[in-house]
């Protein structure tokens, strides 16, 4: 498709881009080209029914659609009269006489397409995508890709897609001949202005390869090498080679076998109308051959297209609104996916297009020197707030909360978005983020119920060791002697000990370890009141004796072959577990 062997020509001149590159720009995408692609790599997988290509479209054009770039379909209309040897070729119908058709063909108009056959039914189909989407279509006279390059020519869009080389031919700047979707998705782009820095090939020369090499428009000459093709374009030069074509027609790429010239040649006034012409031997060509060359240069310089102040261009460059329940009935149709599947796929992508525009805005308004506060901003911010932080494919981005767009609530946009959209809102978030790290490295307030005073700490404690040993009374293995009413009543607790030894002096102080009085005591063991439930028989040998002027009960717990009341083990439980919560509070 397009000029033989062109797209290795400009190999060199081929860059790759990142996806976004095509952020907020306008692009024509050439439909048939893309449904040829695409049914090409789906084909040997699937049957056409299952609209495997379809849903590849789908695909590509959500990526587009996040990015912010206004998508204009163009389709083509009827197959140029010098297009219809070409054409008949590819299908196989009619084989003709190369001669024979040449000379039929000026007499012949375009030929309007078959719509109802298989591909005219996929570009259909493929358009109802597109407009559910609120992507607008215009459809060509004859060649898409040229109206794409007309367009691109007028500056009325930045690109277009295509895979027909001849696109630069009829005008066109910049063509993005492919597109990778997924991570590390990119464009292949063609940059006219590197083709003529790069290989001094401008317009007037591709088209004069067009006639060397062969193309859609004619066979090109038999026998001459895409390298011999190049050298001698190159020789003649861009502002040259069409003169030189037009007044010698193509005998210049032959060296002539006889020095002396066969023939006069005679020119009109216009440079590029040929009356007659040298042949490829050196002999006068008849009028019919001449007129073969300039037809195929004129079809390229001024193809049949909507100029661009017409009223069908200008309304295709208005964007169409996104038609939510159609786009969803179209992929139930088409795909058999039920609307959750589909807005899973698309309501992202559309918020994040809105987030771009939002964007777009403020630093063009910047640009202008005018910053307005985000909430003085005409168009409301379509991010509610940021939600955390979180990375893809090694790209940092923000999990924001949307406001109300077609019922989607969050989704995952990258983080240089939200920066150019609304700063404001990173430093809510961060702000946010800030005072919650504050109040987690401030102590735990204790917990309610416990908060008390050393006051009634051991007053609390007091009581729990007297329903000990009252409890006790009855027991065989226990005996008291009667405090005395005299006693003091300091406390010295330690609390900060996982195993505090308890010296008390409010009813009776108490020791864990036997001491020698004047009696010997037989052997006894510290029980560990802070474990579960320790398995301890033990008597409590009650004794009174004199210190420092203090009268001193000290509990003898010591090896008993009888157990404890239930009621004593009781409190004893409970004192542990006391002595557990006090040890929490204060940790």
């Amino acid at each position: 498709m397009g000029v033989k062997n062109l797209w290795d020509v400009l190999e060199q001149c081929k860059k790759t881009l990142p996806l976004h590159h095509l952020h907020n720009k306008r692009v024509c995408i050439d439909l048939s080209c893309w449904i040829v692609q695409l049914q090409n790599v789906n084909k040997s997988h699937c049957p056409i029914n299952n609209k495997l290509y379809l849903a590849s479209l789908f695909h590509r054009l959500r990526a587009l659609i996040a990015l912010n770039c206004s998508l204009i379909f163009v389709t083509d209309g009827s197959i140029p009269a010098i297009k219809l040897c070409t054409y008949r070729r590819r299908l196989n119908l009619r084989p003709e006489a190369q001669d024979g058709a040449n000379s039929h063909s000026q007499n012949l108009s375009s030929l309007k397409r078959n719509m109802g056959s298989e591909f005219s039914c996929m570009i259909k189909e493929a358009k109802l995508l597109g407009l559910a989407l609120g992507i607008p279509c215009l459809d060509g006279i004859e060649e898409a890709e040229a109206q794409c390059a007309l367009l691109n020519l007028e500056s009325l869009c930045d690109g277009c897609f295509s895979s027909d080389s001849d696109t630069f031919l009829f005008g066109a700047r910049t063509v993005y001949r492919d597109i990778c979707l997924g991570e590390g998705g990119h464009v292949v782009c063609y940059e006219m202005d590197d083709i003529e820095r790069q290989l001094g090939f401008g317009r007037n020369s591709l088209i004069s390869l067009a006639l060397l090499l062969g193309s859609d428009y004619t066979q090109g000459v038999r026998g001459l090498g895409l390298e011999a093709a190049c050298q001698i374009v190159k020789s003649v030069g861009d502002n040259d080679i069409l003169r030189k074509i037009a007044s010698e027609g193509l005998s210049f790429t032959r060296k002539k076998k006889n020095s002396k010239k066969q023939g006069q040649v005679k020119c009109n006034d216009k440079e590029t109308t040929l009356s007659c012409k040298v042949n490829m031997n050196g002999g006068i060509q008849n009028s019919q051959s001449d007129d073969q060359y300039l037809r195929v240069v004129e079809a390229y310089m001024s193809p049949k297209c909507h100029s661009a102040d017409s009223d069908v261009v200008h309304r295709a460059l208005v964007q169409r609104p996104f038609q939510h329940e159609q786009l969803q009935m179209l992929c139930s149709r088409f795909f058999e996916w039920p609307p959750e599947k589909t807005d899973e796929y698309i309501l992202p992508k559309i918020a994040e297009r809105d987030l771009r525009q939002f964007a777009y805005l403020r630093s063009t308004s910047s640009q202008l020197d005018v910053n307005i506060p985000m909430k003085e901003v005409p168009v409301k911010c379509p991010v509610s707030a940021i939600i955390k932080r979180r990375k893809v494919h090694g790209r940092e981005c923000f999990e924001v909360l949307w406001e109300e767009l077609y019922g989607i609530k969050s989704s995952v946009v990258p983080s240089d978005l939200v920066e150019s959209a609304c700063p404001e809102k990173i430093k809510e978030f961060d702000d946010k983020r800030a005072l919650e790290k504050k109040n987690q490295r401030k102590s735990r307030p204790t917990k309610s119920g416990k908060q008390c005073s050393l006051t009634e700490i051991d007053q609390k404690l007091q009581h729990l060791l007297l329903d000990i040993e009252l409890g006790s009374e009855s027991s065989p293995m226990a005996s008291r002697e009667v405090i005395s009413d005299q006693m003091p009543t300091a406390t010295e607790v330690n609390f900060m000990n996982r195993d505090p030894p308890i010296i008390l002096d409010s009813y009776c102080r108490a020791t864990m370890l036997c001491q020698e009085t004047d009696i010997t005591a037989p052997k006894h063991e510290v029980i560990d009141l802070l474990s579960p439930s320790p398995q301890v028989q033990s008597r409590v040998v009650s004794r009174c004796t004199q210190m420092n002027d203090q009268h001193i009960t000290i509990i003898d717990l010591s090896e008993s072959e009888t157990e404890r009341s239930p009621e004593h083990v009781r409190k004893a439980r409970d004192l542990r577990l006391f002595l557990a919560s006090i040890r929490d509070d204060f940790n």
